[in-house]
């Protein structure tokens, strides 16, 4: 698994997926586990539909 979601994609899913858990936690509503989603993309770094897509958002760092 290569890294495809960069940093501030990163940042962006791992709100949205607390957002949507929260409001399901808070509405009582089994659609929050949809949050789970976008928090495990962000943290891992790396979302399926990205690689299948050729999306990469990923910096290369280069190291000397």
């Amino acid at each position: 698994m290569n890294c495809n979601v960069g940093k501030t994609e990163q940042v962006f899913r791992i709100s949205i997926g607390v957002t949507i858990v929260l409001m399901g936690l808070y509405y009582k509503n089994w659609w929050g586990i949809i949050g789970l989603a976008p928090i495990i993309t962000g943290a891992t770094r790396y979302c399926p539909a990205n690689a299948l897509l050729g999306i990469q958002n990923c910096q290369v760092e280069n190291i000397h």
